[in-house]
């Protein structure tokens, strides 16, 4: 497929302006600017509500561009070469003359990095000399955008522009892996972490819930439609929306589902679509079904698990 050459300009001029601007991923908008901009990397932060010691992800096009910034190690190159570009963000450390925007990093000596899949992203970095820092296109705590519609929503005429690139095909975030020291994961993301062990060879450790707020995602409260909800529902209350991992042969009004036959990748990409709905329809409360704790499930689980802290 062909990208508009009309919109990669627009949207390149707005950044080369150091205006952020919503941009479509693989996993879920993102709401960029040039990462080597101060001014444009505090608009995020301003834009989001976002905590100034909640560290951002930066996205590059390939290793070539990478390298300016930041070092790399033999575990990374393998990663690159087998899940990039995709959906796996690396922690790696930072050069000394790296010109990347200290407020991105919180000025500590790491930083959080990316190779998008999506092709008008791609196509986007291909025609700019700075990477992007581009976290999820939302206020703080609340539900991800997974197309263009979303990111209206969330920010109205706050940002200049929004590049259209379709409803994000995986619609969940990205795996955060950190290579500085022993690789650990930091949030589980559209990237099944037994794939990255099978690939280094050993068992990864876990560290989803750290307090120092290491890389994002990692908050208590997160991914939040804004409404109560409940894990693990037989039952749910009648004026309840209830979220179902696979298609029932009852059809009532309050049921939503994730999937039509309980697949999980399925699920994955429908869930903020389906909060963001619930939400919009008025509901108070919203109960799920129990989701299985395997695969992109486990993932899927982790996103309601800090939901449900509203």
């Amino acid at each position: 497929m062909k990208t508009n050459q009309s919109i990669i300009k627009k949207a390149k001029k707005y950044l080369d302006k150091n205006y952020c601007i919503g941009v479509p991923t693989e996993t879920v908008y993102g709401l960029a600017g040039n990462a080597y901009s101060n001014s444009a990397v505090k608009k995020i932060f301003r834009l989001k509500n976002r905590p100034k010691n909640n560290p951002l992800i930066v996205h590059y096009l390939d290793i070539n561009s990478l390298k300016e910034d930041c070092l790399i190690n033999s575990e990374f190159i393998k990663l690159y070469k087998k899940f990039s570009p995709g959906p796996i963000t690396y922690i790696l450390r930072l050069k000394k003359n790296s010109k990347i925007s200290k407020t991105i990093t919180n000025k500590k000596n790491c930083l959080a990095v990316r190779f998008p899949k999506h092709k008008i992203l791609r196509d986007l970095l291909k025609q700019l000399n700075y990477p992007l820092a581009a976290p999820s296109a939302n206020i703080t705590t609340k539900v991800s955008a997974v197309q263009a519609a979303d990111v209206k929503e969330e920010f109205g005429n706050k940002i200049k522009y929004i590049l259209d690139g379709g409803k994000c095909s995986i619609g969940i975030e990205s795996t955060i892996i950190s290579l500085v020291n022993k690789p650990t994961i930091l949030r589980l993301g559209g990237l099944d972490i037994s794939k990255i062990q099978k690939t280094l060879g050993f068992k990864i450790n876990l560290n989803i819930n750290s307090k120092k707020n290491i890389a994002p995602g990692q908050s208590y409260l997160h991914y939040s439609p804004g409404i109560p909800l409940k894990m693990n529902v037989i039952k749910p209350k009648n004026e309840d929306a209830f979220i179902l991992i696979r298609k029932r042969k009852t059809k009532l009004n309050n049921y939503y589902y994730l999937s039509t036959k309980g697949n999980l990748d399925e699920a994955a990409k429908n869930l903020y679509s389906c909060l963001r709905k619930i939400k919009n329809k008025g509901y108070k409360s919203i109960a799920v079904e129990k989701i299985p704790n395997r695969g992109l499930g486990k993932t899927i689980n982790d996103r309601l698990n800090r939901a449900s802290k509203f």
